[in-house]
């Protein structure tokens, strides 16, 4: 079945045209029939077509209602293959699991993508993995260290719940239209067991939100609202620093510094 679709620049639409870059997705993706797995934004389906072989029980979610009716009737001869009409970024994950950890991919809008990512996290217990395309600039930011330009609160919150894997670099060329910016693909994998153990979350996030804000200034400067939390934490943790040369662990262990004396102090 073909479909003569015009891609929609308000869903972000660049479609995947490149064949080898498709087959390298599915391959890193490695779709099992007893996978749990979910395509976010399949659009046309070229990597659906792929996947559905090694998974025939997936399940998509497509924002727009013409390739919805596309997908449905381009799969009708699949009786385990389900379509989602919804936006990703409103929705709840949660019900896709049923037992099984959910097994995520997209090539995902370059416009949502930070947001949906940070969305995600908040159902990462029920996730196994994530396999997306992403702009090139997002998965530098995704994997950077410590010192590096790119290392800022994306880099540390990911990094925190995930293990990181830049996988493929994707020019510009392999989509339909082409983006004017460098594409990659990368696996995210929530850590099962978490490497550095936040006590209280919602707080870290905080912390790493406010000192990327004023990412030049030192991190003492940065949590001046904490300042009387603060005392004692430089024993472990230089606050001279800027906000990019901490590491995650660093941040852990000034939250839950923080969140100590502020349960004392209550």
């Amino acid at each position: 079945m073909t479909i003569n679709h015009q891609a929609r620049k308000r869903f972000g639409q660049n479609f995947l045209i490149d064949q080898q870059i498709i087959g390298q997705i599915v391959a890193c993706v490695a779709p099992k029939p007893a996978d749990n797995l979910i395509e976010i934004g399949p659009g046309m389906a070229a990597i659906t077509e792929q996947l559905i072989t090694g998974c025939p029980s997936m399940s998509v979610l497509e924002l727009d209602r013409d390739l919805v009716k596309f997908l449905e009737e381009k799969f009708i001869d699949q009786p385990d293959f389900s379509v989602h009409n919804g936006d990703a970024l409103k929705t709840d994950f949660e019900q896709f699991y049923d037992g099984r950890k959910l097994r995520l991919v997209g090539n995902l809008p370059y416009n949502i993508s930070t947001p949906l990512l940070f969305h995600l996290l908040t159902v990462g217990h029920l996730i196994e993995d994530m396999h997306f395309m992403l702009q090139r600039e997002v998965v530098d930011r995704l994997s950077a260290s410590p010192g590096n330009k790119t290392y800022g609160r994306l880099s540390v919150m990911i990094q925190y719940h995930c293990r990181v894997m830049p996988l493929i670099p994707v020019p510009p060329e392999s989509f339909r239209p082409a983006p004017k910016v460098q594409s990659a693909v990368v696996r995210l994998k929530p850590h099962t067991e978490m490497p550095f153990k936040a006590n209280n979350e919602k707080l870290l996030s905080q912390l790493v939100r406010q000192s990327f804000q004023m990412r030049r200034k030192t991190v003492r400067n940065c949590l001046r609202p904490y300042a009387d939390h603060l005392q004692g934490a430089d024993h472990g943790i230089d606050l001279s620093k800027r906000p990019e040369q901490l590491s995650v662990a660093d941040f852990v262990s000034l939250a839950n510094h923080i969140n100590e004396s502020i349960n004392q102090s209550a």
